[in-house]
């Protein structure tokens, strides 16, 4: 009864530790069906209500809800069908007027649902309507000779599909995340780059068929009555077991997990039974409080008994233990250790540099917050090379100071993290003159980029944009402000990619609205009808690609071209830069009393009714990336 209450109080430590990445994982693995499925009750519940009203409306008469449920809810299975029993035309007619029936509706309803216009529009009308799988039937009916083996070979593509996404991702994910826990056990940094420990030490096959493996041999056992019990627990560990060292064979890896387990499968089941008030906890709340706490919880609270078996099994000389040789997920290492496998991290941490070169007043201020340098003077090159270097190790100062995992010291050694981004330096800060040549180069691109995708898509040659110069100067805005405004987020890509696409999203629909207000109502692009779009000014699509883009420019292009111009002679650099600045100026200020305009750029009616339509507007969404 102690033990158990000592594990369950080092679980809700680790738990309050490590709250957000634990529940993130047990979330990722309920939606990935690997574990925790049934704490999805909730959206389940919704489908059941939505079931029982349509049920209900049945039972009225109105019938017409049940019937467009029918047809806008078509599934892959029933175009399969279709297809074998009645030929591809007939599968093509029934897709097209599915197609038909949801655009008319997605224009009957909420403009920023359009499905007429853009890729995204494309693709979600292919996937909704089904007509994708006609067009993969024909194309291997064409190839074959027969459209029943065309059918019969994309069922079975479905299934090796969903199989290899079944082996790859689902099936070993349990691994990961006990990864994730058994690292939470003691230090009190886990990033999410820890769900790529596998990846990293090169092992998620070897780790995915382990996992098989055990599957495999627990179904059979399945097949008897006492088997679905007893082996339940006799490879209860296996998870951990390859967590911790996925360079076993599946045999040892099982194997040990039964000899673990020897004498313990009662202990682990009634110690599992001391979770049940939770458990209905959650049934009550249709498993959102499994989600939030329970899920997590158990788990780690597990790992720790894990960690104790474990000690018992090196303790009691038990074979395949000694093959658990991962010390430091269960103690820390000494400092001597660190040092001797750390000294390049330990020099930098170290080095009294710092305090020389490091900004200090406004323009420390300017470095810090907004990755900005007015002047490259020596003291700035010293800044500049003292960031580098630290980048170079960030992510193993943790390491060093013991609150995280000790990469270096895993008997497996891991790859090295963004080798090619971190030789870049996207940490670096950029001159006034730097940024003003990222703004030309940006906005040159973005003329060349949409003038060369008009000349291919229309075959004319159209002079894109407001301005009579070559250059759209809102790509080169947004980069400035990706890499200035956002500056604090670099060293997060996830969270850069999501703040680029709101700033950018909102100078996109801030330029919009102010160019159509400052030229008498005129639009200068227009995406209704596109997927997701709002008031015509901004879309999904867009979104993604300044996204994407934002990610390209701060770790790739940027620093490229950083690179590039401390190898010209800084005095060249400012003449050309002064030069291009002042012809861009009179190019704007001319534009604003007569705006370059016309077909192709400001004629949005008449784009919209060439051949190529979807083709031409897509294009005009990336002006902004």
């Amino acid at each position: 009864m102690n033990i158990r209450k000592r594990l369950k109080e080092q679980g809700r430590r680790s738990l309050k530790k490590h709250y957000a990445i634990f529940v993130a994982a047990c979330l990722i693995a309920a939606f990935l069906g690997s574990e925790f499925t049934s704490s999805l009750d909730f959206s389940s519940a919704q489908k059941r209500e939505e079931s029982i009203q349509q049920f209900e409306n049945n039972l009225q008469g109105d019938f017409s809800s049940d019937i467009k449920t029918e047809v806008s809810g078509v599934s892959w299975e029933d175009v399969l069908r279709t297809i074998a029993e009645n030929g591809t035309e007939t599968g093509r007619e029934m897709t097209r007027q599915i197609e038909e029936d949801e655009i008319r509706d997605a224009a009957d309803g909420n403009p920023m649902f359009g499905r007429t216009r853009g890729v995204l529009s494309g693709v979600v009308n292919q996937l909704s309507s089904g007509s994708i799988i006609v067009t993969m039937v024909a194309a291997i009916a064409s190839i074959t000779g027969s459209e029943n083996l065309g059918v019969l070979i994309l069922i079975l593509l479905g299934a090796l599909g969903a199989f290899a996404f079944w082996f790859l991702i689902t099936n070993v994910f349990p691994v990961v995340i006990r990864r994730v826990f058994l690292e939470g056990m003691i230090y009190d940094r886990v990033t999410p780059q820890r769900f790529a420990f596998l990846l990293r030490i090169k092992k998620w096959l070897k780790a995915s068929w382990i996992m098989f493996v055990k599957y495999v041999f627990y179904s059979l056992w399945s097949l008897t009555v006492i088997g679905i019990a007893v082996k339940r627990y006799s490879y209860y560990l296996v998870p951990y077991i390859a967590a911790e060292n996925p360079d076993m064979t599946a045999r040892q890896a099982i194997t040990l997990s039964r000899k673990m387990m020897d004498g313990h499968k009662w202990e682990c089941f009634v110690f599992e039974l001391t979770f049940i008030g939770w458990q209905i906890l959650g049934i009550l709340t249709l498993g959102l409080f499994n989600i939030f706490y329970t899920n997590p919880y158990k788990i780690a609270s597990f790992t720790g008994y894990y960690a104790q078996l474990r000690a018992e099994a090196q303790k009691n000389h038990i074979p395949g233990a000694e093959l658990l040789h991962d010390t430091f997920l269960y103690e820390k290492a000494d400092a001597a250790l660190i040092a001797s496998k750390y000294q390049d991290v330990i020099q930098v941490m170290e080095s009294p540099a710092e305090k020389q070169t490091k900004l200090t007043g406004w323009r420390g201020f300017l470095a810090d917050n907004f990755g900005l340098l007015l002047l490259r003077r020596q003291q700035e090159r010293l800044y500049e090379r003292r960031q580098a270097e630290y980048m170079r190790i960030h992510d193993m100062i943790d390491d060093v100071q013991r609150t995280a995992y000790p990469v270096r010291l895993y008997p497996i050694p891991e790859t090295e993290r963004r080798k090619l981004v971190q030789s870049l330096n996207y940490m670096r800060h950029y001159s006034v003159w730097s940024l003003i040549t990222i703004f030309l180069s940006m906005s040159l691109f973005g003329w060349l980029w949409e003038v060369g995708m008009h000349l291919v898509t229309n075959g004319e040659f159209v002079n894109r944009g407001a301005l009579h110069g070559p250059w759209l100067p809102i790509y080169g805005t947004g980069a400035v402000l990706i890499l200035t405004v956002l500056n604090r987020f670099r060293k997060n890509p996830a969270l850069l990619f999501g703040m680029t696409v709101i700033l950018c999203g909102f100078l996109e629909y801030m330029t919009s609205l102010v160019m159509e207000l400052t030229t008498g109502g005129t639009k200068w692009w227009d995406y209704s009808g596109y997927y997701l779009n709002l008031n015509g000014r901004i879309c999904a699509e867009g979104l993604l690609v300044f996204g994407i883009g934002g990610l390209a420019i701060t770790y790739i292009l940027a620093p490229i071209i950083d690179n590039l111009l401390e190898k010209v002679n800084e005095r060249r650099i400012i003449a050309v830069c002064s030069v291009l600045m002042i012809v861009f100026a009179a190019d704007a200020i001319y534009s604003h009393f007569h705006p370059n305009s016309g077909k192709g750029v400001t004629d949005i009616a008449q784009d919209a009714c060439l051949p190529d339509a979807d083709n031409t507007n897509s294009i005009k969404l990336s002006r902004q990336a």
